[in-house]
């Protein structure tokens, strides 16, 4: 496997730890109250588990399973940008509620590493006639 998809799935299955952590705190604030500003968790919760997990699993395993051509993945920085870009962009897009910040920065991190992994993965697709 390389190396870059095994830094993606685990990162990926810390996003999974972490946002079931942060579920289970705002799951047990619904029961028996903790703190009233832990509702400003919601969002991390959310981006850890969606952006976070899934899309960084997603991420992992395309680059892992997509076809090499000419024995040769692609440009491997534009795939490295994408994973520090989408890392990036979940912490900023998570933390922005507690500091108060804006999540754009974030959201166009997250947009930014999409593009930088489309930009890697699209010469890897070909059909299958060529």
């Amino acid at each position: 496997m390389p190396r870059l998809s095994v830094w993606l799935i685990r990162a990926a299955l810390l996003y999974l730890l972490l946002g079931f952590s942060l579920g289970a705190l705002l799951l047990w604030h619904k029961g028996i109250p903790l703190y009233p500003l832990l509702w400003r968790l919601l969002p991390a919760h959310i981006e850890c588990l969606f952006f976070g997990w899934t899309v960084q699993l997603a991420l992992g395993v395309a680059y892992w399973i997509l076809p090499r051509f000419r024995s040769s993945r692609g440009n491997p920085t534009l795939a490295w940008s994408a994973f520090v870009l989408l890392n990036l962009g979940v912490w900023l897009v998570g933390l922005s509620p507690l500091f108060g910040i804006p999540a754009l920065a974030g959201r166009l991190a997250e947009t930014a590493a999409a593009l930088a992994f489309a930009a890697h993965a699209w010469p890897r697709i070909k059909p299958t006639a060529v």
